[in-house]
């Protein structure tokens, strides 16, 4: 269980800082003038609308996961830590592809501050998390107290990271490489993975 734990913590850490579910709403917000307050308040509001949307499939998947659990003895020992070593490996091969959402730059130009809020909540929405979908399959098979526990981490270390974030970036505290850092992300997501199948193999 405490790999579960740990590993998620680390998976909803990283997601948080991965630009692609910020950096849009900034740079948006830059360029419509948005006041930080403003921007901030949008960048929640999008931000939620991901964590409804990973969350509603993460407990379906949490379902499933205790389902299994109940008539098959070893998934929880076999299968669902297999199932998060495999996603890892996906992971770390598909780490290149890795994008959430993408706006098409010409057609915001055109479109009105509803608008262009609404096209956000919409794309992040329709854009969940995968990487934290195995664990709430494997938490599933623990009971709904763990399942419910990682919704709510995942959700306010999100919603918080991508404020932080948001809060530094707009005031130009710091410059990062965001391409580099959103390329290897992929990679480090994999191997957290692929460290959490292995204990919870190993542990259980």
């Amino acid at each position: 269980m405490y790999s579960i734990i740990i590993g998620s913590f680390f998976i909803s850490l990283l997601h948080a800082l991965i630009p692609n579910h910020w950096l849009p709403v900034l740079a948006i917000g830059k360029k419509e003038g948005w006041a930080l307050n403003e921007t901030s308040r949008i960048t929640f509001i999008a931000g939620m609308a991901h964590v409804i949307s990973t969350v509603l499939i993460g407990i379906i998947l949490g379902m499933i996961g205790g389902k299994l659990s109940e008539h098959m003895a070893e998934f929880a020992h076999f299968i669902g830590p297999a199932l998060l070593v495999l996603m890892g490996f996906y992971f770390v091969r598909q780490h290149y592809a890795h994008q959430h959402f993408h706006l098409n730059k010409e057609q915001i130009k055109t479109k009105s501050k509803q608008s262009i809020i609404i096209s956000l909540v919409i794309a992040m929405f329709l854009s969940p998390c995968m990487e934290i979908e195995g664990y709430f399959l494997l938490a599933g098979s623990k009971g709904w107290p763990l399942l419910l526990g990682i919704a709510a981490m995942y959700g306010l270390i999100t919603i918080t990271g991508m404020l932080i974030w948001i809060r530094i970036v707009y005031n130009g505290l710091i410059k990062l490489n965001w391409h580099k850092w959103e390329h290897n992300a992929g990679i480090i997501t994999g191997l957290i993975l692929i460290a959490t199948g292995v204990f919870s193999f190993f542990i259980n």
